[in-house]
């Protein structure tokens, strides 16, 4: 199952809209040129984000769920779902697992791509509790509830348990052990991420940050000189 070949569908589930790409859209880019279908989760519509006290704050999460649309175009992506928690308030509940578990058992996904449930002590903004909660409710998802056939938390819903395979938990610095070369889809990496515009439009030097990040991670996987990586850590579930 650790091949692209082998995969037929995979599911994102993250907090935020741009999450997904600054964390898997080169990866997700190589995934979907593979042929594998690839439908995002997202918790919240980013509500709470932006950078311009222009726009009136209840237009921002229609703004974002736009712009992550066009985003997931840029590499390959169609399907987007959006579960509407609130920005900034995003807790591990039993009605957020219901959720994601409905998600997982209507794509039935072999492969998850989902955000750390731990904090990251190196770099703290990559340990927003939105990321946290997301990842921690994901991982309850995949394992038990979506599926367990007999779940209380998925009483009434019509829908077939299903089992994931891999999980791939996104950015995950020295805990990882399976890197994607995206030196090939760096560009479109770049262009979803510029897609967020309310996000990424006041950072003057976005590309050359994404490529000192992705090269350190290239070098750690091993690559030749200059190549750009994605990390991940990887896990079978039994």
């Amino acid at each position: 199952m650790s091949e692209e070949q082998t995969v037929e569908r995979a599911l994102v589930v993250v907090a935020h809209p741009d999450d997904v790409d600054f964390g898997a859209a080169g990866t997700i880019a190589t995934w979907t040129d593979a042929g594998v279908a690839v439908t995002y989760c997202i918790c919240t519509d980013g509500d709470a984000g932006g950078f311009d006290p222009a726009v009136p704050r209840d237009q921002i999460g229609g703004i974002r769920q736009a712009e992550q649309r066009a985003a997931a175009k840029e590499v390959g992506v169609d399907d987007v779902v959006f579960l509407g928690y609130p920005d900034g308030q995003l807790v591990p509940s039993f009605d957020l697992r219901r959720d994601i578990s409905r998600v997982i058992r209507q794509v039935r996904p072999q492969r998850l791509v989902m955000q750390s449930p731990e904090i990251n002590w190196e770099r703290i903004p990559a340990s927003h509790p939105d990321h946290r909660a997301a990842g921690e409710a994901t991982l309850c998802a995949v394992y038990p509830d979506a599926r367990n056939p007999f779940t209380p938390i998925m009483t009434g819903e019509a829908l077939e348990a299903w089992s994931v395979h891999d999980v791939w938990v996104m950015s995950a610095g020295d805990g990882a052990n399976r890197y994607v070369d995206v030196t090939d889809t760096f560009d479109r990496k770049v262009a979803a991420l510029r897609r967020h515009a309310s996000q990424t439009a006041h950072m003057e030097d976005l590309e050359g940050m994404l490529r000192g990040w992705l090269r350190a991670n290239g070098t750690r996987a091993g690559l030749p000189d200059g190549r750009l990586a994605e990390s991940y850590r990887v896990v079978t579930v039994p």
